[in-house]
């Protein structure tokens, strides 16, 4: 039975680098993907998912008002259908990825981030967290050496940000993986403007 998966991380934790290995080993036995990623993410050009290690692939992209179970349901022969940044995917959206793997029979593997940087869910993650037939972590680790489950964004002068809008694209210029108490320990800094005390 095909099934709905989803792999989440903070960032850099080599999602894409996942992603794009899953779509290789597939098309190097003679299998189609449907590679998708989100159409207001186009740091490595529109239509192209890469990788920090430098791999990448072109992709259809996708926007709110896309239905993406009448897209793959358009593509005869495809084997499975991989989503990076899912968590700009709306909860209708993950719906029609779950009819994929239910009505359709293809598997279905998104890659994004669980949480933003104020540890609230994406829309698309919460979808996915709660649909998903396979949950899966793809860690990273904070400059601790702990594992790395939050990301803090920092403004243009490397201070950590408490607040502002949920999506604001950007990579290593604008968030850092941090686990837990250091996270605790940057938003502190951010919300009191003075560095914390030891804990």
């Amino acid at each position: 039975m095909a099934k709905l998966y989803f792999n989440y991380s903070s960032m850099n934790a080599g999602k894409s680098a996942v992603l794009l290995q899953a779509s290789h080993n597939y098309r190097e036995r003679g299998m189609t993907t449907l590679l998708l990623t989100a159409a207001l993410d186009d740091r490595a050009g529109a239509g192209r998912i890469a990788s920090r290690i430098g791999i990448a692939a072109e992709a259809e992209t996708f926007a709110p008002g896309d239905d993406l179970f009448a897209r793959a349901a358009a593509r005869k022969g495809i084997a499975c259908v991989l989503v990076d940044e899912a968590q700009f995917l709306t909860e209708v959206q993950v719906w029609q990825l779950a009819r994929v793997a239910d009505d359709l029979g293809v598997p279905v593997m998104c890659y994004g981030l669980r949480t933003d940087f104020r540890a609230q869910l994406f829309p698309g993650s919460a979808a996915l967290l709660a649909l998903a037939d396979s949950l899966r972590e793809v860690r990273t680790i904070c400059h601790c050496g702990r594992k790395a489950t939050m990301v803090v964004r920092r403004d243009a002068a490397g201070r950590a940000m408490a607040d502002g809008a949920q999506v604001q694209i950007g990579g290593n210029d604008s968030y850092e993986p941090l686990c837990r108490r250091h996270w605790r320990a940057a938003v502190a800094e951010a919300r009191t403007g003075a560095a914390p005390g030891p804990g």
